[in-house]
């Protein structure tokens, strides 16, 4: 890709994004603070929180992305932040960022690029939540204050009359030990880059993950695009789970009947579209962004 020419931003018109973004991300997070601070919980919007890495504070600050400089007084402050660099404005430190997190993007390049190129697979029904509370009255339930749709018995025959065919590695490795076998793949860190496909809706969910890693080089509103895709994601992810969500106001995506399977396959179909037309923006923003070193 031939070199990209940085463009300036006027004061005015990037406060004005960070403005926009600010109030994007605290429509989320503010709730999440609100009940952290209270001690209560919430098993579906609390969930991107709490499992990835970036938390309330990073996700509020507004990043422009690679080949952005920032003009005005207001940009001084920004010289100090991690990855940026002063000059005429300031802008992101490409050439830093490449330096010191070289791994992190090679890896983000080879997981994004391989799982776009595959066929999606629609046949697992979000089973591998069944599998994490498989044999609940050994294992305990993983939801320690959700109660069980169909009871430990019923998620067990769930479970043991079903093909449990999940290929992405963080959720197998959350199965109860008993469970374990009878997934039909054995999904390691190593073969991660061999298995994950779009129909997944975990590895759909880790483009947020993929994007905050690469912060700053993204812009923050991709970051973002990426993020409410996943709360949606998340949403189906525990319809369809084996927990009885009614007191949050959620009806079930009952799996194991033939409609519940249909309403899912319906759904995870839908989100592998969209998934995959952010992958391709992750990857086409990321080879701009090297770009403009």
């Amino acid at each position: 890709m031939p070199a990209v020419v940085p463009t300036r931003l006027p004061e005015a018109d990037w406060q004005d994004r960070e403005r926009r973004h600010r109030d994007r991300v605290t429509r989320f997070s503010e709730p999440y603070l609100e009940r952290r601070s209270r001690g209560a919980k919430h098993p579906v919007e609390d969930f991107l929180f709490t499992y990835y890495n970036q938390k309330p504070g990073q996700l509020l600050r507004w990043h422009p992305g690679a080949a952005v400089v920032l003009t005005g007084p207001a940009a001084a402050e920004r010289a100090g932040w991690k990855y940026y660099a002063a000059g005429d404005g300031v802008r992101v430190d490409v050439g830093r960022f490449v330096e010191e997190r070289r791994d992190a993007i090679d890896f983000a390049r080879l997981i994004l690029g391989r799982t776009a190129a595959r066929p999606a697979q629609f046949g697992c029904f979000g089973l591998h939540e069944w599998a994490m509370a498989y044999r609940s009255a050994v294992n305990g339930v993983r939801h320690e204050y959700l109660d069980l749709r169909l009871g430990a018995d019923g998620t067990d025959d769930v479970v043991d009359s079903s093909r449990i065919r999940c290929t992405h590695f963080d959720a197998f490795r959350f199965y109860t030990p008993e469970a374990v076998p009878l997934n039909e793949h054995a999904p390691t860190r190593a073969t991660q880059r061999d298995l994950e496909q779009p129909g997944c809706l975990h590895a759909n969910m880790d483009l947020y993950k993929w994007a905050y890693k690469l912060t700053p080089l993204l812009p923050s509103e991709l970051v973002m695009d990426c993020f409410e895709l996943s709360w949606r994601i998340r949403v189906m992810d525990m319809r369809a789970s084996p927990y009885d969500l009614a007191a949050w106001g959620y009806t079930p995506i009952a799996i194991e009947t033939a409609e519940g399977k249909a309403e899912y396959v319906r759904l995870q179909r839908g989100f592998a579209e969209e998934s995959q037309a952010l992958r391709v923006r992750l990857l086409e923003d990321l080879e701009r962004a090297l770009a403009a070193d």
